[in-house]
């Protein structure tokens, strides 16, 4: 269970963050699989303890000894045991302290894949309404938070607790008086820790929900920088970042006034303890109930409490801030946890926010060995009032190439991600091909990745058991053989950040030779030529033709000759398929398509030749 996505004041709707309830359930799924690590783990920390604990009754002897007068050389055992127990002790602790941090690496490993996996699935509608700001913060503060925890607060809390709970025994074996008067300090603590709780995880949610969004305004500015400057928005867009800025500022400093509040209550606190301890030993000595050395040991057990119980209880501080960070982790997962849809049920994909899709029409993604894709009835909002495709239907004959246009904001795109199946319609239904590869359909767009390592490796995503001649075959198809084998060390290069750098056409001619490996039985491209510029434009188009060659293809149009080697173009216009057939017929039937047509082959005639 999650709770509502919150909204930032970016105006996104921020993915949901998990219930406590919900967070402790995915804790302990997490943890299952290594409950023997973790049992084993906290035993040989309680034995650590234990024998830690037998230093102050071994003063306590010293004490005594001394203060009674006897020879120098009955200090010899007390002392042969002290070091004993500092010998065995730091050994247990050591295995101990190493068998939890294990077990928390191997957690927080399991917690990264399993958020990553599941950020992989997410619908790409829902990442857009929740900006890329949020889903940054939480892959970097909140997972860089909940480690730090691992690895620090986690061994350290364990210990902690144990000491806490064997000193207060050792306390009440002494004398029962000596444990009741150290329990004066509980109540001031259990109210301090009540006082920091409640006050402590609401900010922290917080102060990560404004990190979110000072990045996110951060992104948008820097990505955007080019059209900030051309429309003199420098200051505005300055000024709406060091605003997010200032509102992270005032809730981290929020944050460090409510520590300094919450130790100030905890020297309190010690100070009633220990007040109280040599109190309770003063009156008991001077009874007779217990020697000095005895009440020595039990002030010497409540002073060991002041480390472990201010560590316990300052870990809250990190134990809130890793809460608010691992809820807001789970929130994703669950978000992402949807059953794939069966051949011939409805797709379990989440409706646009804000509106249910009817219930008399299902939304489907069926795969089918016969027609390549039918879309029907298909439409698709990004939020209430914000349709972008109505009820567009579309049938691609199995190795039929469909070029699809229309005007900016026409939901060309919106279409193109629906059928390659990486979103999902607010209502209808999609046929895909069934194919017999691992990869039936493959989306290449305007915007591709060049991932770090070598050109082969980069390759070999889309087809891991691929030979070098089967990489080199890909490369061939789409015209980049030469030039990757003119790369400095080959398909061997190190390219991506921090190597061999590829400019968009290259880049683009990569992803393409990754969709040739790949072989779907449908390919969708949406203005995957967009980014060559002119001077690259035919070369990337060939690319683009001897990758769909022999499969069945749906083109998002950028420039229109793609629309004139295509089998049939569709045209979209305000979501709504308005024109469909052969570019000859459209172009001399005076439609949407006509204007279309003589607007661009006009720019392109008054073009000046370089």
């Amino acid at each position: 269970m999650t709770t509502p996505s919150p909204t930032a004041d970016t105006g996104a709707e921020l993915l949901p963050i998990a219930t406590p309830a919900r967070t402790r359930a995915a804790l302990r799924t997490l943890i299952r699989p290594d409950r023997g690590l973790a049992l084993t783990g906290i035993g040989i920390l309680v034995a650590a303890t234990a024998v830690g604990l037998l230093v102050q009754p071994l003063l306590g002897r010293i004490v005594d000894i001394v203060a009674d007068g006897r020879p120098a050389g009955d200090l010899t055992l007390p002392v042969v045991l002290l070091v004993a127990v500092a010998v065995v002790q730091g050994l247990t602790t050591t295995l101990g302290l190493t068998r939890i941090a294990r077990l928390g690496e191997t957690v927080l490993a399991r917690l990264r894949e399993r958020f990553v996996e599941r950020a992989l699935n997410l619908p790409a509608d829902r990442l857009e309404r929740a900006g890329a700001g949020d889903l940054t913060a939480r892959v970097t503060g909140d997972v860089a938070r909940v480690a730090e925890a691992v690895r620090s607060a986690l061994p350290e809390m364990a210990r902690s607790v144990l000491a806490i709970l064997l000193t207060l025994g050792a306390l009440a074996l002494l004398d029962v008086r000596f444990l009741l008067a150290a329990l004066l300090a509980v109540p001031v603590q259990l109210l301090t820790a009540r006082w920091y709780v409640r006050r402590a995880l609401t900010l922290y949610a917080d102060q990560r929900v404004a990190n979110g969004a000072q990045q996110q305004q951060l992104l948008e500015t820097i990505g955007g920088a080019v059209t900030v400057r051309g429309h003199r928005l420098e200051e505005q867009h300055t000024e709406r970042s060091a605003g997010r800025s200032r509102k992270a500022v005032d809730l981290t400093m929020r944050s460090v006034n409510l520590v300094l509040g919450f130790y100030g209550r905890l020297h309190i606190a010690e100070y009633i303890g220990l007040a109280a301890v040599l109190i309770a030993g003063f009156w008991l000595v001077r009874d007779g109930a217990v020697s000095i050395g005895t009440a020595t040991a039990a002030a010497l057990y409540f002073h060991s409490l002041f480390g472990p119980v201010n560590a316990a209880l300052v870990l809250l501080d990190d134990a809130q801030s890793a809460a608010a960070g691992l809820a807001r982790l789970v929130g994703v997962t669950d978000l992402a946890e949807q059953p794939e849809p069966e051949a011939g049920k409805p797709a379990a994909g989440k409706p646009a926010a804000g509106k249910a899709a009817p219930a008399s029409v299902p939304r489907q993604r069926i795969a089918s060995p016969e027609a390549a894709v039918t879309v029907h009835a298909v439409s698709h909002a990004y939020g209430p009032g914000r349709p972008v495709l109505h009820e567009v239907s579309l049938t691609l004959e199995p190795g039929e190439h469909v070029a699809l246009v229309g005007t900016s904001g026409a939901g060309k795109s919106t279409l193109a991600r629906i059928v390659a199946g990486v979103q999902q319609p607010t209502s209808g239904t999609v046929t895909a091909p069934a194919g017999t590869g691992e990869h039936p359909v493959v989306l290449v767009t305007q915007e591709v990745h060049v991932f770090t390592g070598t050109l082969a490796e980069d390759l070999r995503l889309a087809r891991p058991d691929a030979t070098d001649a089967d990489l080199r075959t890909a490369l061939a198809t789409v015209h980049a053989l030469d030039w990757a084998e003119a790369l400095p060390d080959g398909l061997a290069t190190v390219v991506g950040e921090g190597g061999h750098r590829l400019d968009p056409a290259r880049a683009q001619q990569l992803a393409l030779a990754r969709l040739v490996l790949a072989d779907p039985a449908l390919a969708v491209l949406d203005e995957a030529t967009a980014e060559a510029g002119s001077a690259g434009a035919r070369v990337l188009e060939r690319s683009a033709e001897a990758a769909l060659d022999g499969r069945t293809a749906l083109v998002v149009a950028h420039r229109l000759t793609q629309a004139v080697a295509a089998d049939r173009v569709v045209v979209l216009e305000a979501g709504r398929v308005v024109e469909s057939g052969p570019h000859d017929e459209l172009r001399d039937a005076d439609g949407p398509y006509a204007a279309l047509w003589r607007a661009w082959s006009g720019s392109r005639t008054a073009a000046p030749h370089p």
